[in-house]
């Protein structure tokens, strides 16, 4: 059940991140928000609180490991313990590999592949101590089938599945307990487009987005499901999209 737990979001000042925390808080969830952009966290943490909702809040970047080992110490201290964290925080900055964006591929690389590494060797010990625990993490469809100008990025959140899957092996190997879930979204309206510095792909992904995106509240409630089941059920992956999109 999701009432009670104790849930650290990072990516948690818009889009999925924000209307996960919004609707887990609105189900009894303690939520610990984590991003880059202080006032929108503020903003955010007043509205759930001012609903009767608990949260805190956090200034940090998943790409350096002491903020990610802050936060999982702010819950803690906060709430006495972590049941949960969403590793939410990513960005989609795509482009050909002739345009030589190189300084967008290693940001995309830091980012998506170490911002989660960090969030999780800064929980996993509490985890593996407390026998139980549950890893989420936000891949994309571009982690199960390969795109044009997704290269570097699809080849981010391929790391994500392959890790969350030997993530979720070894720890039924070893009795530590800890669920995990991955979530593949497919066309959702966030954030993400406005990464997108070449003029040629941010324009058909504007075009796209705009004919079939559904909005971020869509993959909360996935969040919340996986949250929710029984503690002996693991349910590990999730795709989700527009019922209209075609590709």
């Amino acid at each position: 059940m999701i009432k009670d737990k104790v849930v650290i979001i990072t990516g948690a000042s818009s889009g999925i991140g924000e209307a996960t925390a919004k609707l887990l808080a609105s189900r009894g969830a303690k939520v610990v928000l984590g991003a880059r952009r202080e006032h929108q966290l503020k903003q955010l943490a007043d509205k759930i609180q001012n609903a009767g909702g608990q949260a805190v809040y956090q200034l940090m970047n998943v790409v350096n490991p002491s903020d990610n080992a802050a936060i999982v110490t702010l819950a803690q201290e906060t709430f006495g313990r972590v049941d949960v964290i969403f590793l939410n925080a990513g960005i989609m900055p795509i482009s050909p590999l002739s345009a030589l964006k190189t300084d967008e591929w290693n940001q995309t690389v830091d980012v998506n592949i170490k911002g989660v590494l960090n969030g999780i060797a800064a929980v996993l010990p509490t985890f593996i101590s407390q026998k139980s625990g549950h890893i989420i993490t936000t891949s994309s469809v571009a982690g199960l089938k390969a795109y044009p100008g997704g290269a570097v990025y699809g080849g981010t959140k391929w790391f994500v599945r392959d890790f969350m899957e030997v993530l979720r092996m070894e720890s039924a190997q070893e009795g530590t307990n800890i669920r995990t879930a991955t979530i593949y979204p497919a066309a959702i309206n966030t954030e993400l487009l406005n990464q997108i510095t070449d003029p040629e792909v941010a324009k058909k992904m504007a075009v796209s987005h705009e004919e079939y995106s559904i909005s971020p509240d869509r993959v909360a409630n996935v969040v919340a499901f996986a949250i929710d089941q029984p503690e002996d059920t693991n349910v590990n992956e999730f795709t989700i999209g527009p019922t209209t999109q075609p590709w």
